[in-house]
């Protein structure tokens, strides 16, 4: 259980999420070993606080979760959440462009953001719900190309979670040089085993405490 702990974004995502909440996450995070806490990015800066001294990392999300604003804008809060304390940064692409066959447009996209992340990692949601097979393959070696850490299937908020064949068609695609990050709907065991074996080499979940001590997940919306 350490061993996934340590593969687990532990993540509270939700708009109504308090500051209590979310230094209880930072808790927990401290206490099982998981690998970070995946914040929105107006929050970095107190879990930066609350994690300090500890193994976990900061993760901001980006252009969450639509992925529906400019490059610039996304490039500017990732480099806010950078200099706040984030470690990690997980941006969502401008899916209308894929799907408009627009490649140069979500390369660009990814690119402002890896720059402005400096050493960051940076993980990459392509919103698999909302593609075809080869939208996906195309997004992931889009964002291989542009420098992306991961790629990661789902915001969680869309009509659609991880998938354990999206998760392998997105390995095949790009492992194992880059990670395949698995996300939204991950709230047992079981699934979170499943997507292990289909390549995933982190988890984002806000189960995390349940999966860890196989208890029933409380629902914090991802």
């Amino acid at each position: 259980m350490r061993s996934l702990a340590s593969l687990i974004d532990h993540t509270i995502l939700k708009p109504d999420a308090t500051h209590a909440q979310i230094r209880r996450f930072c808790e927990e995070a401290r206490q099982f070993g998981f690998r970070s806490v995946c914040v929105n990015s107006l929050h970095v800066p107190v879990v930066a606080d609350w994690l300090a001294g500890s193994a976990a990392a900061v993760c901001a999300v980006v252009g969450f979760p639509l992925g529906a604003v400019s490059p610039a804008m996304k490039a500017a809060e990732a480099a806010e959440a950078v200099a706040g304390g984030a470690s990690e940064i997980d941006m969502v692409i401008d899916i209308g462009a894929l799907k408009d066959g627009r490649v140069d447009a979500v390369r660009e996209d990814i690119a402002a953001v890896r720059s402005a992340a400096h050493d960051a990692t940076l993980k990459v949601i392509i919103e698999t719900c909302l593609l075809t097979d080869d939208e996906k393959r195309i997004a992931c070696r889009i964002a291989a190309m542009a420098g992306a850490n991961f790629v990661k299937t789902s915001t969680g908020f869309s009509s659609g979670g991880a998938t354990t064949a999206d998760v392998a068609l997105m390995y095949a695609e790009v492992g194992p040089t880059v990670g395949v990050k698995a996300s939204g709907g991950i709230r047992t065991l079981e699934v979170a085993r499943a997507m292990l074996a289909a390549g995933a080499t982190r988890i984002g979940t806000s189960a995390g405490v349940a999966l860890v001590t196989q208890t029933e997940p409380v629902s914090t919306g991802y």
